[in-house]
């Protein structure tokens, strides 16, 4: 791999947007691994973006320490580590573009509910319980091993209970950098930490941290109101993308 011109173009902005979805704007980090794809492989471009993402996280918790939801996490955890686990074993057998297509039509799908919902009568607010949270928790850490798509189910769980911004963010934050850290074993076993890779992720790591505060700085600035409907939006171009990389390999 050549620290080109074109690797700083592709890679930088590709780091930003995971900065900004780790700051509280979530859904953009799923645009992340498309851009870098088109310079190195998918399963490169996961490996170089995971160290990134465990330096991410820890400026997210610190900036969100105080702000986060206990019952959440203890709901989602165990079946997300049993996700994990299943993407790890299943990785193989499983296609990418298929579980990309469910996850894209469920969050469509929840997404346009709420916000069309929401101009005739509220819908009500849940309350974390274990039996959603850990089935959220395993599509959570399986979508998240196999095509890289953790954030949609974890904002079908979250978002009916309407938390305060900075507590959504900060229980999202806490929960992906814990699981990141999981996700850690099966990376090593699939021989993905070389030199190589971990050389790229430590030339970007002053990008990631700088998008990620920024992240943090705007959450913190946007209306619980206007940051759930932007979040909502956000989810449903997230979703239309993960349809159309489904689809895409059905109509070739």
């Amino acid at each position: 791999m050549n620290f080109d011109l074109a690797f700083f173009a592709v890679m930088t902005p590709a780091v930003i947007l995971m900065g900004l979805s780790k700051g509280g704007f979530s859904g953009l980090g799923l645009l992340s691994l498309p851009l870098m794809a088109l310079i190195v492989s998918p399963v490169q471009a996961a490996a170089i973006m995971l160290p990134i993402l465990i330096v991410q996280d820890v400026v997210t918790v610190w900036s969100y320490r105080r702000e986060f939801d206990r019952r959440n996490l203890a709901t989602l955890l165990p079946g997300a580590g049993l996700g994990v686990l299943a993407g790890y074993l299943l990785a193989a057998r499983v296609s990418d573009a298929a579980v990309g297509l469910a996850v894209g039509v469920i969050s469509i799908s929840f997404a346009l509910r709420r916000l069309l919902g929401s101009r005739s009568a509220p819908a009500p607010v849940t309350k974390a319980n274990y039996s959603a949270g850990t089935f959220w928790g395993v599509i959570c850490g399986f979508t998240s091993m196999v095509a890289h798509a953790g954030g949609p189910p974890f904002q079908i769980y979250l978002m009916p209970q309407r938390l305060p911004p900075a507590v959504f963010v900060g229980t999202g934050a806490l929960f992906f950098a814990l699981m990141n850290w999981i996700k850690v074993v099966p990376y090593f076993f699939l021989g993905q930490f070389t030199a190589q890779n971990l050389t790229a992720s430590a030339v970007l790591f002053p990008v990631a941290i700088a998008s990620t505060l920024a992240g943090v700085w705007l959450v913190r600035r946007v209306p619980a109101e206007r940051f759930y409907t932007l979040i909502y939006w956000l989810l449903i171009g997230v979703g239309l993308k993960l349809v159309y990389e489904g689809v895409r390999p059905l109509l070739g």
